[in-house]
């Protein structure tokens, strides 16, 4: 099996004085293929053994090019092995036991979403020899890192339609399968638990009936009590997340900041203290924590990762930063993840580095030799110098709140041109942030700008932005999208003739209403997997949404279905049909669980009665969002056309 993965294992060495990206022009092809963007990586999951010594990644190889589970040896890359690979399958996630053994997953990423067979974690021995073991459970929450052979599964009680879903945590040994549950006893309904380094469950997050509720117990054997409660969604952004429990028994929570801020910081609370002070670690200015706890041996904490406009590392162990800041002076230009396992032996350093240009690179550090030697590219068909900048920005809409923003501009381009207006998802969620991205790179490759605005109601960059989108949907949200393309011309990035909009969702949601709300604006609009009608999504029973979302979410962040009917009926794009006039591609999926196809199929009717200009494709086997290569190239091929008939593209 060794040779399936020759190309992976003939490793690459980078020099000491490797360069970033210059800005000087540089000969691109004119035509990139569509489907290179789409192709899933070819090299990703990387992650350290706890001694450090191996590397674990997802590799493509075999003769039919499916993705496998293969170890390197840091020591000697020759010894390296590939342990898991399969002709009908592939290896999806992993994670490490300890170093003699490995945990993985599976997934088809060449059957539809329809066809797709829910796989278990399965355990497997570092070189290959003791069979694979089928754990009793499908979803991983915790590897412990502690000697034994034990990981910690969730077991959910109830399905999507429950209104009070549960989850309780199985520690199972991967060898023998024996279990144990280690949260019988605690609290119910709870959906979050937050783990010390022993595995022993301190505290929980409780869901019932629109309250929420967190539980923690001040020593392992402690009786559970409640710390908090709250209305899970009317006070959502200043509820506390419990993340883990260190060696002193300090939770850390994810919270926000006191009364009347806006960030979201990582605290640190000592449980055993008589009154819990909740001590600020990382604040973010502008940007939520997000992100996670860097463990050490024993529960040594060594750092803290966490996102603003890209992924960083503030390190509290001193050795740590030292190896970060030698990195990323041999590597300047991209952002630079270090790690070693449990870090107690820290002569060789797995790197992982990417950039706006650069989907990634897995490398080691050698900290003695202080050199780099390569192990495999995310997408190794992607050429960095031929990918476009992307930066992130802020501006101000009508009534002056900031909206953070994502622009990607053609290589070389100096004067207003063809622009897309990209609306994410969600969208109650963070958008993006600065890394490869396949969908901005190609309408980048085909000439056209991308914005992608995180209007009122994205999450990650404070309470204020978030709590403005309350039941703004096709309102302010959209007036955030409309002031964003207004912007972009202000800035000559756009030709205010040629603009068009497109997003996934609600993303597709908003390039309708887009149509609707602002069409002096655009020219056209795409639009997939898009809800087409709020009313809709309270009376769909074929849909995976959460009932207690729906009954308590919705009305207070989106719209109430009766208090609101005639703002849901002035802010559905079926029900206003009849106000769009510039040409729509609309595509869905037939297995959309999330967003039912009807959503879909009753929107083409509802333009095509009107006479609007409708271009239609359904994928029957796709779910909520395209899975197969084959259809990202086809739809993807089919948005090029679009936009060119529509924005005049030469």
């Amino acid at each position: 099996m060794k040779n399936l993965f020759v190309h992976v294992l003939s490793a690459l060495a980078i020099s000491v004085s490797a360069p970033c990206l210059a800005d000087s022009p540089v000969a691109v092809p004119s035509v990139i293929p569509v489907a290179d963007f789409f192709l899933n990586e070819a090299f990703s999951q990387t992650v350290m053994s706890p001694s450090g010594r191996y590397v674990a990644a997802v590799v493509v190889g075999g003769p039919q090019k499916r993705r496998g589970l293969v170890v390197f040896d840091s020591d000697d890359l020759g010894k390296s092995k590939a342990i898991a690979i399969f002709n009908n399958a592939d290896v999806d996630t992993i994670q490490w036991v300890n170093d003699e053994r490995l945990l993985y997953d599976t997934y088809d990423y060449r059957a539809t979403a329809a066809d797709q067979r829910i796989g278990f974690v399965h355990a497997v021995d570092r070189q290959g020899g003791k069979e694979s073991r089928r754990m009793p459970y499908r979803s991983l929450y915790a590897s412990l890192n502690d000697g034994t052979n034990d990981a910690i599964f969730i077991r959910t009680v109830g399905n999507r339609w429950s209104k009070n879903r549960s989850s309780g945590l199985m520690r199972v040994d991967t060898v023998t399968t024996e279990e144990k549950n280690i949260t019988f006893g605690g609290p119910d309904s709870v959906l979050d638990w937050a783990l010390d380094w022993r595995g022993t469950p301190r505290a929980a997050l409780a869901y019932v009936d629109g309250k929420a509720r967190m539980h923690w117990r001040v020593k392992p054997d402690s009786p559970w009590t409640v710390a908090r409660e709250w209305n899970t969604y009317a006070n959502q952004h200043e509820s506390p997340l419990p993340v883990a429990v260190d060696d002193q028994d300090r939770l850390y929570v994810i919270a926000r900041e006191e009364v009347g801020g806006d960030e979201n910081w990582l605290y640190r609370v000592d449980m055993r203290a008589a009154v819990a002070e909740w001590k600020p670690l990382i604040s973010l200015k502008g940007y939520d924590f997000e992100g996670s706890i860097v463990w050490g041996e024993a529960g040594r904490v060594l750092g803290f990762r966490h996102l603003t406009d890209a992924w960083s590392t503030t390190w509290v162990d001193p050795g740590m930063k030292a190896i970060q800041a030698d990195v990323d002076k041999l590597l300047p230009g991209t952002v630079n993840t270090i790690s070693c396992g449990l870090c107690t032996n820290r002569r060789k350093i797995l790197v992982n580095a990417w950039s706006d240009r650069d989907p990634g690179t897995s490398m080691l550090y050698d900290t003695e030799k202080r050199t780099l030697q390569g192990l495999g590219r995310s997408r190794p068909w992607i050429k960095p110098e031929h990918m476009a900048r992307r930066e992130f920005l802020r501006f101000s809409a009508r009534d002056g709140l900031s909206i953070p923003l994502h622009v990607t501009r053609p290589i070389g381009q100096t004067k207003p041109g063809p622009m897309v207006v990209l609306v994410h998802g969600g969208p109650f969620v963070r958008g993006g942030k600065w890394a490869w991205d396949a969908e901005s790179q190609f309408l980048a490759s085909r000439g056209y700008t991308v914005i992608e605005p995180e209007f009122r109601g994205s999450m990650g960059f404070g309470y204020k932005l978030f709590r403005a989108g309350w039941k703004q949907w096709g309102l302010a949200m959209q007036d955030d999208v409309a002031d964003a393309t207004l912007w972009a011309v202000m800035q000559g990035y756009a030709d205010p003739k040629r603009i068009c909009i497109a997003g996934a969702s609600y993303g597709g949601y908003a390039a309708l209403m887009g149509l609707v709300r602002h069409d002096s604006l655009y020219q056209c609009a795409v639009s997939w997997a898009a809800v087409s009608d709020i009313n809709l999504i309270y009376e769909a029973r074929w849909s995976n949404l959460p009932e207690q979302f729906k009954e308590y979410g919705m009305p207070m962040l989106v719209a109430d279905q009766s208090k609101d009917a005639a703002q849901i009926r002035e802010t559905s794009p079926l029900q206003q049909a009849s106000r769009i006039k510039k040409p729509v591609l609309l595509a869905h999926g037939g297995e959309d669980y999330r967003v039912p196809i009807y959503h879909a199929t009753r929107m083409r009717d509802a333009l095509q009665k009107h006479a609007a200009t409708v271009e239609w494709v359904s994928y029957a086997d796709e779910g909520h969002g395209w899975l197969l290569e084959a259809t990202q190239a086809d739809f993807w091929t089919r948005v090029e056309g679009f936009l060119r008939k529509h924005t005049a593209m030469r």
